[in-house]
């Protein structure tokens, strides 16, 4: 069972929202406007935020922000603006992905249990350790480590380093990245990859500011850099 914030401030998107995640077997919990659900992020821990970008107080990018700052939990931005500026903006800060009302709840749900499956270990991977210019990711623990000091990631942002440091100097398409790392039941486009990418770039520079990890191969996509090793 997974423990899920649902942050809304509209009645009957709450109640769709909480009786379809009850119906998965999902414990959701509620928050209201924007300060409800700081303090509930940090008190219950969830598993995943549904987030709605439009609350009474603290707007929903500032409680992502927020969030993000904190910790990697995985967020869904729910909202009702179809504005593209909105959905990247989101994106940049940390969101994991976006659904834009009115929604399918079947879309919706798709989406939740795709955001969780990549919040999860990968069994398959436990023994295998990737390590490219000081830069280490534990594939097993979920852990990533700068010159043995270990730095935190998403779990996007962990998965799409992964693939790109499995094969250094390798281009991969934005379609390659978006079905390898969000899946190929996944909604969203090729954008949610540059943002994810421009979000990752920030972080390694955070941590490891005197090298260039990922490159940017013009019309093509994205590789890891393989001069550095």
């Amino acid at each position: 069972m997974s423990k899920i914030l649902v942050v809304d401030d509209e009645p009957s998107i709450v109640d769709v929202l909480t009786y379809n995640l009850t119906k998965a077997g999902h414990q959701p919990i509620v928050a209201r406007d924007g300060a409800q659900a700081l303090h509930l992020a940090r008190v219950e821990r969830p598993d995943l935020v549904i987030l709605d970008l439009m609350l009474p107080g603290i707007d929903g990018l500032d409680v992502c922000r927020e969030i993000r700052k904190e910790g990697n939990t995985p967020i869904i931005m729910l909202t009702a603006k179809d504005e593209e500026v909105d959905r990247v903006v989101g994106l940049e800060l940390g969101a994991d992905d976006y659904v834009v009302k009115p929604f399918s709840v079947r879309e919706l749900m798709a989406r939740v249990k795709s955001v969780l499956r990549r919040a999860q270990p990968r069994p398959a991977e436990s023994a295998q350790v990737l390590q490219v210019a000081d830069v280490r990711l534990d594939i097993a623990r979920r852990e990533a480590s700068w010159r043995s000091t270990p730095f935190e990631l998403t779990a996007i942002q962990f998965d799409l380093l992964r693939v790109l440091m499995a094969s250094p100097g390798r281009v991969f398409s934005r379609d390659e990245l978006l079905n390898q790392v969000w899946g190929y039941d996944y909604y969203g486009d090729t954008r949610t990859v540059d943002s994810a990418v421009k979000r990752l770039r920030a972080r390694l520079r955070e941590v490891a500011p005197e090298i260039e990890l990922i490159v940017t191969v013009r019309d093509a996509g994205y590789k890891l850099n393989d001069d550095l090793n």
